[in-house]
């Protein structure tokens, strides 16, 4: 019986690294898309940077770097058999998680506001470089609040499997692996920031 639990951990921890290496490889393509653009068009992405909220950038880099202490918290406790502990630090990481999203929405609508969306008439009017930095930034982010949501019902559901014992100090696998996943999610947004928010 023993063999057979080690052997399912095993299995889940490498199917956890597999996938985080295809979240890997999907970023890493758009990163060397982007960096390409970038190089060919310096000066209208940095015009386009200066137009994005720096303190909203900041505000949420803070919010998901906080967010992963959390949720790192809270696998410690539960593997500690300290289970309401681990339900308020998991609790912390979904409100964060919520956060983010009111921030990055926030920033969205201003910029839908000013007509700086992808074939915003506004936009198009603009230098090719400046539609080109938009129309990444929206692409980019707005996967990366997708995998955010997707956090938030992995998170969720690891909250309700702890209250129903699902999950304990003998099996904590599940939220080890929703635990790296969200540290994944953490690390992209530390690429994203400097990217979009402090090109110089």
């Amino acid at each position: 019986m023993t063999e057979n639990v080690k052997e399912l951990k095993s299995r889940g921890r490498v199917g956890m690294w597999l996938f985080i290496s295809t979240e890997v490889l999907l970023f890493g393509g758009l990163f060397l898309l982007y960096s390409m653009y970038r190089f060919k068009f310096a000066s209208d992405f940095h015009a386009s940077s200066i137009l994005l909220s720096r303190l909203f950038g900041t505000l949420n880099t803070c919010i998901l770097i906080t967010s992963s202490l959390s949720v790192a918290l809270s696998i410690l406790m539960l593997r500690e058999d300290r289970i309401k502990l681990s339900l308020v630090f998991l609790s912390i990481t979904i409100m964060f998680a919520f956060a983010f999203l009111a921030v990055k929405g926030f920033e969205w609508g201003e910029k839908f506001e000013h007509g700086l969306y992808p074939r915003a008439p506004y936009l198009m009017s603009r230098p090719k470089g400046e539609e080109l930095f938009f129309g990444l930034y929206f692409m980019m982010t707005g996967l990366h609040a997708l995998h955010v949501i997707v956090g938030i019902l992995v998170l969720s559901f690891n909250f309700v499997w702890i209250l129903r014992g699902n999950l304990t100090a003998k099996w904590p696998v599940l939220l080890v692996n929703s635990g790296l996943y969200w540290h994944l999610v953490d690390i992209i947004w530390i690429f994203l920031y400097p990217l979009f928010y402090l090109i110089t």
